[in-house]
């Protein structure tokens, strides 16, 4: 294992606060861990953490913030030093806050906030709460869509290339997959830094915008949990964009949604797989494999490409 251990969570922006709240716990299916004036602190039934998203008020949407947790604090200490070197925009540190101890933070090169950490603040289950299991982190109460952790999330740029090395060097991420356009530029890349096979995307902004997310996604144990999912977003009334249906990158089975403030959210069948191979080989996918759409034949809609939170004026 590398200095980085997994995607710990991730702060998202509504403008929509109870409505997108009612939303993530109610039909989407997320436990309330805790909540302040400004943020909820929300996990999946069995993330082991007291947070994997931290739903924040706010003037707009997107995303916040993006946590790794490190290895060990010696692994911290020298991720840090890493990144101090490298020349990237750094905020220093910062005492954390209910869901985990201190943070370092810095910029990636469209100035998203990133920050990585090791005190967490692990879940512990209320009698109410408490699994049958005990390797489970919480009781399965099947509410909502109810994913079981959270997976990963996808953020777009202008210039993959350039987010592909502050990935690399910053967060000590490898490329799975990737793919090549045409004209030379990279059009998406699928970063992991551990056994999954991706726990972040970055994909080219077609819109013009800025720093913006294109969607977090949380892991169900089945294709069928996916399949319950859509009736329970039919009839609450929740815009379904794409889905469900199998991607050809990755081989995810998905189904994304738009939550009342806009932010897109996926929900993936197992999430990613894992990747065992020491001397993995990164899979290039070209323009022309990725024209024909995803892996059953399903064509990529418009607003996958256009669509992104907080909205560009070409939205």
């Amino acid at each position: 294992m590398g200095h980085i251990a997994h995607l710990g969570h991730v702060e998202v922006y509504t403008d929509r606060f109870d409505e997108s709240l009612d939303f993530f716990t109610r039909v989407y299916g997320l436990k309330l861990s805790g909540q302040n004036e400004t943020s909820a602190y929300l996990r999946a039934w069995d993330d082991y953490e007291f947070c994997s998203l931290k739903l924040t008020r706010h003037h707009t949407t997107g995303v916040g913030h993006i946590g790794y947790r490190a290895a060990s604090a010696q692994a911290l200490a020298a991720q840090v030093a890493i990144i101090q070197a490298s020349g990237y925009i750094v905020h220093g540190w910062t005492d954390g806050d209910a869901s985990h101890g201190p943070a370092f933070r810095f910029e990636d090169p469209f100035g998203r906030i990133f920050e990585i950490y090791f005190e967490t603040v692990k879940y512990r289950p209320a009698d109410a709460d408490r699994p049958a299991l005990k390797n489970m982190a919480s009781r399965y109460t099947a509410q909502g869509a109810a994913p079981r952790r959270i997976d990963h999330l996808n953020l777009l740029a202008s210039d993959v290339s350039a987010f592909r090395q502050f990935m690399e060097t910053c967060i000590s991420s490898r490329v799975t997959e990737m793919i090549q356009l045409d004209n030379g530029r990279t059009g998406g890349c699928w970063f992991t830094v551990n056994n999954k096979s991706y726990d972040l995307a970055c994909t080219e902004d077609h819109s013009g915008g800025h720093a913006r997310l294109h969607h977090v996604t949380y892991a169900t144990d089945t294709r069928e949990d996916i399949l319950r999912a859509a009736d329970i977003f039919l009839e609450n009334g929740v815009h379904i964009e794409t889905g469900p249906h199998k991607h050809a990158i990755q081989g995810t089975f998905f189904l994304y949604v738009w939550e009342p403030a806009g932010n897109r959210v996926e929900l993936a069948n197992a999430g990613a797989r894992l990747i065992l191979a020491p001397d993995w080989e990164t899979v290039v996918w070209t323009e022309a494999e990725r024209k024909k759409g995803q892996a059953w034949g399903l064509k990529t809609i418009e607003t996958f490409h256009t669509h992104g939170t907080p909205p560009a004026k070409r939205d």
